[in-house]
């Protein structure tokens, strides 16, 4: 009996960014439509460029509270109703905000996409802001604020900003804003930032899905939807933050928690943003091989070897100008001085101790997985907002890719060792000082802090 040849595998065609169709409506306002077919549930983003720095000092968080309220009653429907009505026609809307800007996010059917971006216009455009739903939504902040310093990784990341940034700068403060900033918010400061913030100055809309699907033209059904959103003269938008780092940046701060079980290790030094003359996609191959799977460079000695911990993270994280590079995770409260000492050993690390064979399995998963992480409309939207927040367009996901495909040892060693080159590690460790604050002084991350937790 013959047997037929086993078919050839060959490697997979290069992949693209899915194109995005630009339209400039009447009123100015930019909508970026991306045809999925087959995607039937249309992702709707609008993202307005504010910034955090807008808020008032003593009532930092005032963005996020008017965020999570734009749904609670608007002129012409009171907070029942509208949940009602968004719930009937099986509409997903929320809306969040960050350092980039503030974005509403939208999931519907294609076929109530109409009448979907009629309510999203209503909370955009014509929000009340009621008194008890502001005040439930600033006890909930509350709420959450308690959970996070309460949470060791949440804890750490808090103190990791406070101590990173320069004391000056927006960055240096939670995003969400603190207990008592937060505590200080009411209806009539959520009604002023939104009035004076949330216009369509530089603001776009995202529509990604199937366009066959919808009863018209994307961009003629934002239109009428969106076409009375102005902005009021002479508004305009104050600068971002900086991002400056502070002057003692390079330390180990430690957060006191006695008795704890687990000790939560944070470290972060500059990093690039998308714009690195060494391309993006050596950062994401970069950011896989030391801390992106268990086979990682960090694992490899702290869990598998030594068994410190279940797994530690490492990344970077692009603001619109610079970035980080953050290495996390938590590791066996009585290996802590250890756990720091090899994860201090693994970080030094020079360029040429990379291997072409561990850079070339990097790369390949970076690159072949690009299709499958671009799969979903909403992945797609979300991409095509952080990159227009940033002032990129899409075809940086395309080139992004293609420089991961035929990547060489060489160009990603040189952009490790310019991270490396920088500035030293902030190392925060939230755990018990008692038994670690000795020990951490001689791991050669720096002076020790000890802070409550």
């Amino acid at each position: 009996m013959s047997r037929r040849p086993c078919p050839a595998v060959t490697p997979p065609p290069a992949w693209a960014f899915p194109e995005v169709a630009d339209h400039v409506l009447p009123s100015g306002l930019r909508v970026r439509c991306v045809d999925l077919p087959g995607q039937h549930v249309v992702s709707v983003r609008v993202a307005v460029p504010l910034t955090l720095t807008a808020e008032p000092r003593d009532r930092e968080g005032v963005a996020l509270v008017m965020a999570r309220t734009l749904d609670e009653g608007t002129r012409a429907h009171d907070a029942e109703q509208m949940a009602q009505r968004i719930e009937g026609a099986g509409i997903a809307l929320g809306a969040g905000v960050g350092e980039r800007g503030l974005v509403v996010e939208l999931e519907v059917p294609g076929s109530s996409f109409p009448e979907a971006l009629g309510l999203l216009a209503e909370c955009l455009v014509d929000p009340v802001f009621p008194e008890p739903e502001v005040a439930r939504h600033v006890r909930s902040r509350l709420t959450d604020i308690a959970h996070e310093r309460a949470d060791a990784g949440s804890r750490a990341a808090l103190e990791f900003i406070g101590s990173y940034y320069d004391a000056t700068d927006r960055a240096a403060r939670p995003a969400g804003g603190s207990a008592d900033t937060v505590g200080a918010v009411s209806a009539t400061d959520v009604r002023a930032f939104h009035a004076a913030h949330v216009h369509p100055d530089r603001a776009f809309v995202v529509v990604a899905g199937d366009v066959n699907g919808m009863p018209g033209a994307p961009a003629d059904l934002v239109d009428r939807a969106l076409g009375r959103w102005s902005a009021t003269q002479g508004q305009r938008r104050p600068g971002a933050s900086s991002g400056a780092r502070a002057p003692d940046a390079g330390r180990v701060v430690l957060v006191d928690r006695p008795g704890a079980a687990q000790t939560e290790l944070y470290l972060g030094r500059p990093g690039p943003d998308r714009r690195t003359p060494h391309g993006w996609g050596a950062f994401q191959v970069l950011a896989f091989l030391l801390g992106g799977s268990p086979q990682a460079r960090i694992d490899a000695v702290l869990r598998e070897g030594l068994g410190y911990t279940y797994g530690i993270r490492a990344g970077f994280r692009p603001r619109r100008s610079g970035g980080l590079c953050v290495v996390s995770g938590a590791v066996r409260a009585d290996a802590t001085v250890e756990a720091v000492a090899a994860l201090q050993e693994v970080l030094s690390f020079t360029g040429d101790d990379l291997t072409d064979d561990e850079v070339r399995h990097a790369a390949d998963f970076v690159a072949k997985t690009a299709p499958g992480r671009y799969a979903t409309s909403d992945a797609v939207a979300d991409q095509v907002v952080r990159l227009g927040l940033d002032g990129l367009d899409v075809d940086t996901v395309t080139s992004t890719v293609e420089q991961v495909r035929t990547l060489d040892r060489s160009r990603v060693a040189a952009a490790w060792d310019e991270v490396r080159a920088g500035p030293a590690w902030t190392l925060v460790v939230v755990g018990d000082a008692t038994l670690h604050a000795e020990g951490l002084a001689t791991t050669g991350f720096g002076e020790v802090t000890v802070v409550r937790g």
